[in-house]
């Protein structure tokens, strides 16, 4: 699950103990709850109808909720750790003095309205000059080290039939759009996304000056551009065939990968980036998207791969450049996209810029100020409690023969639990900051991470390595190291209580961790085994009885709406590119219901009513709290496209309806909104 975008297994952290004796709340904010509808009807609205009314949209966002308040929380903290840093006497080259210059420089207004396209002319000029296909291929080399992915991308990730190895992974991209649906369906709103694009790229073609530098006029060079991309998106693999990690995995050895597509210099490539010695091979994750670079290196006219690589340097760094740049950028992507209406303030983009550049050297601050030692460990020990009924389920799963269940054990007993924040941090000693432009400061950390990546390719893979920084949040399970992990900016209130009865952080915290958990046996995860490989180690029997349960959830979240706009259309959930994160939802709830049920044995949680509702309410109440948002329609749409999440409304009145605890709690009869038949409720985990 690693991407999420909001993944729901974060927020987990000091729920664990709670042995504490002190006069505990019920965990429900009732203000937040919308008692004039009714909840056997629409669950969602019942318990966060009046936090949704409570915070309404403003023009920044597209969608709040939640995740959102404490994201905002977490930029504000690492706002007042850079002012601190900034204001400080900094040895010159250290960590604190490149923090506060990169942000400094960002957030200079003057220089960057004076300084215009400045930064990216010597790009362009260089691009202006190409004229053979060699210079197509340097181009692309350049651009591939500044993290410029036009074509394709390169990165490292684990080998599937060895993951304690790391291997160069080829992967189709080079899309302005970011998904080839933008492209090649007329579905919601996508023609007028596609007018727009085109627009905004002959905007800023003459913004840049690259019409007059080419001789090529500016809506011309961005029609040569979207029929170029156009043609790359149809030989690209959908979102839901990207999902299969047995179909993106193709291994090919360098002489293979030679005669399969001569027209990609393979050895100049990895030479280029320094990993070619000791080199054995490598994944293509799309073949079928390669054949078709191979022939667009070999048949496209010269003038659109200038066209191309142009346009995806100024795209790249319009965010960074002055601010006509920035707006007519947020002007298409912000507004027509995702329906926002102002851009976020200068201060929250540049702090992010200077998090996604030096983001572990800003944790090792964030950790410092903000993070409890003592969080730390509750928060292992409700792991732990977690991962206990998480096996008592394995055990409770009737579909599952025994031999399957004792690998699925075997797997449960391995896996690796990363809290709060690593025990090595990474050395930005070797990334150089400079006083020249903010473009310039953002292309050198590219090319340092790039770098770093690259340096990772045929070597061990680090289990120790966060794929997360600790002001992240967010949460993952990473299938090849079989890891869970949960940095420390989600591991906070809202989504924990400390003086809240056991039910609710059970079923908001403990619903989190146990989504990670369920990752591991997903319909992707269950494919890896306890070593991170790609291994089946089902029973044919088992596996078949997985498929025909799962298609209980892609049936339900294919028949929700995710959108019903005049502007929009009605428009269905995607069950298909849904199924993972809905399974890991169904695991969590049942895993920390059980979790919840085991603490009450013991004593561990309040049986009485509190604030009206029982303690197996407060559970599930506790859990659609944590979906409380509200979002713009084209935010639904676009997040509905492209993200393997369900929306918020729907993780909790689709999800809930398949438990059968939740029917119980609350006493849903035939007839009501809510209910669903017992035989259409999914048997998994």
């Amino acid at each position: 699950m690693k991407k999420l975008l909001l993944t729901i297994a974060t927020m987990a952290i000091i729920a664990t103990g709670c042995q504490h004796k002190v006069a505990q709340t019920s965990g429900i904010d009732t203000k937040n709850l919308d008692t004039s509808a009714r909840l056997q009807d629409d669950f969602y609205q019942y318990a966060c109808g009046g936090w949704m009314k409570n915070n309404p949209l403003d023009a920044e966002h597209s969608r709040y909720g939640a995740f959102d308040v404490l994201a905002e929380n977490a930029q504000k903290d690492l706002r007042d750790i850079i002012d601190n840093v900034s204001r400080g006497k900094n040895k010159e080259g250290s960590i604190a003095a490149k923090i506060a210059m990169f942000y400094n420089i960002g957030m200079d207004s003057i220089r960057l309205q004076e300084q215009g396209a400045q930064p990216i002319m010597p790009y362009l000029e260089k691009i202006n000059k190409i004229k053979t296909r060699d210079d197509v291929w340097k181009t692309l080399l350049e651009m591939h080290r500044r993290g410029g992915h036009v074509l394709f991308a390169m990165f490292g990730e684990a080998d599937k039939d060895d993951a304690s190895m790391c291997i160069a992974w080829a992967y189709q991209s080079g899309l302005g759009l970011g998904d080839r649906d933008y492209y090649l369906t007329d579905e919601g709103n996508n023609v007028k996304i596609r007018e727009g694009y085109v627009r905004m790229m002959a905007k800023e073609f003459s913004m840049a000056g690259f019409d007059k530098m080419s001789g090529i006029e500016y809506e011309r060079l961005a029609q040569m551009v979207m029929d170029f991309e156009t043609r790359l998106a149809k030989a690209m693999n959908t979102r839901l065939e990207n999902r299969d990690p047995q179909a993106t995995f193709n291994r090919y050895t360098i002489e293979e990968a030679v005669a399969f597509a001569p027209n990609i210099r393979w050895k100049s490539y990895f030479d280029t980036m320094g990993i070619l010695d000791g080199m054995k091979s490598f994944n293509i994750a799309q073949p079928k998207y390669f054949e078709e670079v191979n022939k667009v290196l070999a048949d496209t006219d010269i003038d659109v791969f200038k066209a191309y690589f142009a346009w995806h340097t100024i795209n790249g760094a319009a965010s960074y450049l002055d601010d006509h740049f920035v707006n007519v950028s947020f002007d298409f992507y912000g507004r027509q996209m995702s329906g926002r209406e102002v851009n976020r303030p200068r201060w929250k983009r540049v702090t992010s810029t200077v998090d996604g550049a030096m983001g572990e050297a800003l944790g090792q601050l964030y950790v410092k100020k903000y993070f409890p030692a003592e969080a730390k460990a509750r928060m292992e020990t409700l792991v732990q409690n977690l991962i206990t009924a998480l096996g008592q389920r394995i055990d409770m799963a009737e579909w599952m023969t025994d031999a399957t269940k004792a690998n699925a054990h075997e797997k449960l007993g391995t896996i690796l639990v990363k809290i709060g924040y690593p025990d090595k941090w990474r050395d930005y000693s070797g990334l150089e900051i400079k006083d020249d432009s903010y473009y310039a400061n953002v292309m050198r950390s590219n090319e340092f991470d790039m770098a770093y990546m690259f340096s990772k390719i045929n070597k061990p893979v680090d289990r120790d390595e966060w794929g997360m920084t600790p002001q992240t949040v967010n949460a993952y399970y990473n299938p090849t190291t079989n890891e869970i992990c949960f940095p420390a900016a989600i591991l906070q209130p809202p989504f924990f209580n400390m003086n809240a009865d056991e039910a609710a952080n059970y079923g908001a915290i403990g619903v989190v961790i146990g989504h990670e958990l369920t990752h591991g046996y997903d319909d992707q995860g269950r494919l890896y085994d306890k070593d991170g490989n790609l291994n089946d180690w089902w029973t044919e029997q088992d596996a078949a009885n997985f498929d025909r349960n799962k298609q209980t959830l892609v049936d339900a979240f294919n028949n929700c709406i995710a959108v019903d706009d005049p502007e929009l259309g009605l428009i269905h959930g995607n069950g298909e590119l849904t199924l993972g994160e809905n399974i890991a939802d169904n695991g969590g709830l049942h895993v920390s219901y059980l979790a919840m049920q085991n603490a009450m044995a013991k004593g561990q949680v309040n049986k009485e009513t509190m604030d009206g509702f029982t303690p197996e309410q407060r559970f599930f109440l506790a859990y659609a709290a944590v979906w409380a948002s509200n979002i713009r329609p084209k935010a639904a749409l676009q997040l509905t496209q492209m993200d393997v999440h369900s929306l918020g409304r729907n993780r909790v009145n689709v999800a809930l309806p398949q438990v059968t605890e939740f029917i119980e709690a609350f006493d849903i009869k035939e007839g009501d909104g809510m209910w669903l038949e017992p035989e259409k409720r999914v048997v998994l985990w």
